[in-house]
């Protein structure tokens, strides 16, 4: 463990999202899903297990700052690979099937676990400060975004 702490810029907080990203991934690969699958699953289960495909899209391009094409695509593939289904209560809204919920549910669970021991013994009032520094970047960075 580092005993000198650095000073948070962008490119301490980018390695610890890559490396936390890779260790992520390694999971998903496993399970045979991608981050922007997993992503796209887990916006589903944050609207409520039941969304408009515009909205889904929405929340998925303002977490991953990607090309709307590009989510597209992975609704497409999330669909094709019977993961994600029309909602049988209303066919204009998307929701998981049983084996999306399965993947979902078993990838979250395993990354829980590594995500234990990547926080492991860091004092919850270290956590609070570098939550409510990260939030902040992020707040003032997607501010940056909606002025170009």
């Amino acid at each position: 463990m580092t005993t000198t702490a650095p000073t948070t810029n962008g490119r301490v907080i980018a390695l610890a999202h890559y490396a936390a990203r890779a260790v992520l991934e390694s999971v998903l690969t496993r399970h045979g899903v991608t981050f922007h699958q997993s992503v796209t699953l887990r916006a589903v289960t944050l609207a409520g297990g039941s969304v408009t495909p515009e909205r889904l899209i929405a929340d998925v391009i303002n977490s991953l700052k990607i090309e709307e094409s590009a989510v597209r695509e992975v609704v497409a593939e999330l669909t094709a690979a019977e993961l994600l289904e029309p909602d049988p209560a209303d066919a204009g809204r998307l929701q998981l099937t049983a084996a999306g919920q399965e993947l979902l549910d078993t990838t979250t669970t395993e990354t829980a676990e590594v995500s234990a021991r990547l926080y492991a013994d860091i004092p919850a009032d270290d956590l609070t400060v570098a939550g409510r520094v990260l939030t902040l970047v992020t707040e003032r960075a997607n501010a940056e975004l909606g002025r170009a």
